[in-house]
């Protein structure tokens, strides 16, 4: 089971994930695609990287904003490999021209 990560290694962490908040508990964000469709084939990538890994994220899906929330359920807070899905899904969010929502 990976270790979970301290307040300092989250903080970190989020210095290199531009848009992510969060703390040692779950790291989130929050993203405008260009439109629906956009939207849903942003969440088939991730998906398919999440089932590559083993390793899923908490999706809620508004129209065209998406919200990602990752954490290790089964150690109850943020590991590596939630940083690393982490920088997994912005790249998937940028190649789609997403951008961190404004609310």
């Amino acid at each position: 089971m990976p270790d979970l990560l301290d307040d300092a290694d989250v903080t970190e962490a989020l210095s290199r994930l531009p848009g992510w908040t969060g703390g040692t508990a779950a790291l989130c964000y929050t993203v405008d695609l260009p439109d629906f469709r956009t939207a849903i084939t942003v969440v088939d990538e991730v998906a398919a990287i999440a089932e590559q890994r083993d390793h899923h994220p908490d999706i809620d899906i508004r129209w065209r904003t998406l919200t990602f929330s990752c954490a290790t359920h089964s150690t109850g807070g943020v590991t590596a490999n939630d940083v690393e899905l982490a920088a997994s899904i912005t790249a998937v969010v940028d190649q789609h021209g997403g951008e961190v929502s404004n609310g």
